[in-house]
């Protein structure tokens, strides 16, 4: 997606982040939501939280509930606008079930079988653990992004295979019933910058990851993170250089704080020269300090004044059901559906 795409206030995106921990950790910020604030200064934005795809998997119904309310409170501490965007959960909005069941029944068992995320997390968890929910998963993810005809959904190189999915399935049902659904482009916005573990830096940072040390929690206390920037796994060159294969530690610092302060990481290179990687770490760690801080106390406002949460909710649900609703109903229309009484 180019600038002159993000600046047309015709260009519709749409994007979602699981209430599954928590707190969101650096890599969802600096991968995805950075750019998700940026976005809706140009753009028609329409941002989620996935309660119905974090159920796939086991989840305790009290904590589910706290961090769903919980990630929205992040995502408008950390610059998402609920009068610039829409923001919505997306249980509040019973189109997405509705028309996930249209897409079960367009989708092939073998087409669905060769997701390889579901191959993945299968393979782990067991056949007996591996619910029909996480096998059925891209369907909803698809029905969640054409509902709304965005023009771009931005997305990692993971979700890549479940867009290509979403894009069959729009071109699948327009040729079957005829011009219905928006054919949507992916896109890795720019200024996305791909994190890694803090303990395993050729792995990306995740909450799934074996070592907790190797997470940066946003919500987490300063001390803590700041403790986990300057133990990060680093190398026995000795020099601080951006060099991905062969200084995976150093150069995911170096992304870390270039990300964060907004000074390049060719400055940063120089401004390293002759120095060891303890004055990257500290300095690191102060630039994690100086935007977590901020962004905690705003986060604690927002979760004391939990009416005012729901409301913001009430409201992005409403204008989702509002875009999504027609949608529906035309793709009910057309699949031969006897349609519901208006009285």
């Amino acid at each position: 997606m180019t600038d002159s795409t993000a600046s047309n206030s015709a260009s519709r995106v749409l994007s979602g982040i699981q209430p599954t921990a928590d707190s969101y950790h650096l890599g969802n910020y600096l991968g995805a939501l950075k750019q998700w604030i940026n976005l809706q200064e140009g753009c028609d934005a329409f941002y989620f939280i996935p309660d119905l795809h974090a159920i796939t998997v086991e989840q305790n119904p009290e904590e589910l509930r706290n961090r769903t309310v919980a990630g929205a409170a992040q995502l408008i501490a950390l610059g998402i606008d609920p009068d610039k965007s829409t923001l919505f959960v997306q249980s509040h909005v019973p189109a997405h079930a509705e028309l996930t069941w249209v897409f079960q029944c367009l989708t092939g068992f073998g087409e669905a079988s060769r997701m390889t995320q579901f191959k993945d997390k299968s393979a782990k968890r067991g056949a007996d653990r591996t619910s029909v929910g996480l096998f059925t998963y891209p369907i909803l993810m698809a029905a969640d992004i054409l509902l709304y005809s965005p023009d771009y959904v931005p997305v990692g190189e993971d979700q890549r295979q479940h867009l290509e999915l979403t894009r069959t399935l729009a071109e699948r049902f327009n040729n079957k019933y005829g011009e219905t659904f928006r054919v949507p482009e992916p896109f890795i916005p720019e200024g996305a910058a791909k994190i890694y573990d803090l303990q395993d830096p050729t792995s990306k940072m995740s909450k799934s990851g074996p070592n907790p040390k190797g997470l940066v929690n946003l919500l987490d206390a300063p001390k803590t993170s700041a403790k986990r920037i300057k133990s990060a796994v680093t190398d026995d060159l000795g020099a601080v250089a951006f060099d991905r294969e062969n200084q995976p530690g150093v150069s995911n610092l170096l992304v870390i704080q270039s990300a964060l302060t907004g000074e390049s990481i060719d400055s940063l290179v120089e401004k390293y020269a002759g120095k060891g990687y303890g004055h990257l770490k500290v300095d690191t760690a102060d630039a994690l300090e100086a935007f977590t801080t901020p962004l905690k106390q705003r986060y604690d406002e927002l979760m004391a004044d939990r009416g005012e949460l729901e409301r913001i909710l009430e409201r992005g649900a409403r204008t989702a059901q509002e875009v999504a609703q027609p949608l529906v109903d035309a793709v009910y229309e057309k699949v031969g559906f006897f349609p519901r009484s208006r009285r």
